[in-house]
């Protein structure tokens, strides 16, 4: 008697997600005729134009076409993932133009698929980017800021079972010194993940700033522990879109963050164009 064959379907909790992350690499490997990829970046609100500005598009994936993946969920982010040639380093960067929410109700392993997809494509660098708001009011709409830490307040963890995953040195320190090299001027603080989608009111502002947060989003951490558990390297890097809640007087709106995102999008993509192909070069 053959073997069944395995599901893909993420939802299944009989479903191994590294196994449905494997057959998407090989499908993207296919795809784009690129064995491996070396850096995948993770484009939030805010961030599409990086892609652009990094090098030429040699292939590009709708991903309803990709085991595991789905059509793009929030205005602003594009429903594709581009293969890109870094600048001329020979390498390649795997671009994702949207996230799964944890909001949109598929499940952590939906969330954090890319992450362990770009591990199977053979990454070794990821780029979290995502628009949020900020609680420094020196921080203005359209300022990029490395994230150093974060909190993860989604009441959800990515990995399963007893895996015990050291997360001291989540957020490079080597890769966050490299960005700086590029644009002196960053700053950096602690990104704060809200389960949303929901804005948060003014008492969670207050509450993340006594909890020493910085910034406020609803993406990204997740993202992050699955990326130290499957051994990748982690930049974090967050576009201020909006002052956060009761740090400015006047209401948030979604429409308010696309706009500071078209704003900021020719500094931001530049940043980060240069940054991955620095890494690359490395």
């Amino acid at each position: 008697m053959s073997e069944p064959t395995p599901t893909l379907d993420l939802d299944d909790p009989g479903t191994d997600p590294f196994e449905v992350a494997d057959a998407a690499a090989a499908v993207i490997a296919e795809r784009t005729g690129a064995a491996r990829h070396d850096v995948a970046l993770v484009l939030g609100s805010g961030w599409g134009r990086t892609g652009d500005l990094i090098g030429e598009t040699l292939a590009t994936l709708d991903n309803a076409e990709v085991p595991g993946f789905h059509r793009a969920a929030v205005a602003g982010h594009a429903g594709t993932m581009r293969s890109i040639a870094i600048g001329d380093t020979g390498r390649r960067a795997l671009v994702y133009g949207t996230r799964t929410h944890y909001y949109e109700g598929r499940g952590v392993r939906a969330v954090v698929h890319a992450v362990r997809t770009a591990k199977a494509a053979g990454c070794s660098v990821i780029v979290l980017t995502n628009g949020c708001g900020g609680l420094n009011p020196a921080w203005s709409p359209g300022t990029p800021v490395l994230i150093s830490d974060h909190l993860n307040l989604t009441a959800a963890s990515p990995i399963e079972g007893a895996n015990f995953v050291d997360l001291t040195d989540l957020y490079s320190t080597r890769l966050r010194a490299l960005a700086r090299q590029v644009d002196g001027t960053l700053d950096e603080g602690v990104y704060v993940q809200f389960r949303g989608p929901h804005y948060e009111t003014p008492a969670e502002v207050r509450m993340a700033k006594v909890l020493g947060g910085d910034l406020v989003g609803m993406s990204t951490t997740l993202e992050a522990i699955a990326a130290r558990q499957s051994g990748l390297e982690v930049l974090g890097v967050s576009l201020v879109t909006n002052p956060a809640a009761g740090i400015s007087d006047h209401p948030l709106s979604h429409r308010e963050v696309l706009e500071a995102g078209q704003a900021a999008a020719g500094r931001c993509g530049r940043l980060l164009a240069d940054v991955v192909t620095r890494i690359a070069s490395r």
